[in-house]
Parts: C-alpha cells; structure tokens; sequence
C-alpha cells in the first residue's frame, strides 16, 4: 500500500471522525504544533510516555474516542515536585542557555506553549479530557527538567535582571 493517498491534494485533510477540513484549519494547525513538538521530543530522548500522550491527545482532537490516562498529569506533578526540592528557587526569569540537552528541552517547552495556546483557540472545552491541563503541566515539567539538567551538570543558571534606571 501506498503511503500517499491522493486525498490532500487540494489543501483538505481528513479526521478520524470522516470530516474532511482545510489544513489550514485551527484543528490541524494544532495537530501540527503538538506533532511538531512529540517530534521534538523524540530528539531529546527518553520521553517515550509524554510521546505517547501527545499522540492520544492528536487522536482525541480528530474525533478518537480515548482518553488520557488519568493520572497524567499527576505524574507530570510529581516529578516536578522532586525536581523543585533540589533546585535552586527563582527570583528571576533564566536565560535559556548553556549544555546542548538544556536547551534543547527548553526549546521544547516553547514548543509546548505553542501547542497550548492552538488549544486554547480552538475555543472547544478540552478541560474535560485533561487535555488542557496536561499541556500546561507539560510545560512546566520541561522546564524544570532543563534546570535539573543544567544543574546536575555543576553550571548556574544566568538570569534576567531589569536595569534599573
């Protein structure tokens, strides 16, 4: 079987649920921005079950009937929960930079914003999926990591500072 279908060729795509809609659409725009970002995430390596969940969350816009493992989030939570007991606290914002994985995972997180705020304009109630939530979390869990790494590898965070005037 062929992996082209002929089907797109005139800027339609299909969903799971039969509908066909424009690739330009604000659902496949955000398909696009979650699969850019599970892309992104297969770079940095061992995330496999964030993957996964990215993936359902892809399949449950489309029209799949699944739902996030409850606990999703939760377990996003908990792991930033250890990783905020050891690192350093924040008065300021970081500047994103210094060991290669770090900032890869920091760029993921844009990522994820990314893919946060196209939920959030697709203006339907993905709070009762989890889907919203888990993003955010997501969020959050990728920038914690890049610290842990960061700091596990003995190199201070550099931080933001205004100028006064």
């Amino acid at each position: 079987m062929a992996v082209y279908t002929k089907t797109g060729d005139k800027g339609k795509t299909g969903t799971f649920n039969g509908k066909r809609v424009s690739k330009s659409s604000k659902l496949i725009n955000t398909i696009g921005a979650i699969d850019e970002l599970n892309s992104y995430l297969g770079i940095i390596g061992g995330l496999t079950e964030i993957q996964r969940n990215l993936f359902t969350i892809n399949a449950i816009l489309t029209g799949v009937k699944l739902e996030l493992p409850k606990d999703a989030a939760q377990k996003l939570e908990r792991q930033i929960d250890k990783w905020e007991g050891t690192l350093p606290v924040l008065k300021n914002f970081i500047i994103y930079r210094e060991r290669k994985k770090a900032e890869k995972i920091y760029y993921a997180r844009t990522l994820c914003r990314k893919a946060e705020r196209n939920i959030v304009d697709l203006k339907i109630n993905q709070n009762n999926s989890g889907i919203l939530i888990y993003i955010n979390r997501l969020s959050d869990y990728l920038f914690m990591f890049a610290r842990s790494v960061n700091i596990k590898k003995g190199i201070n965070e550099t931080y933001w500072v205004t100028k006064k005037s």
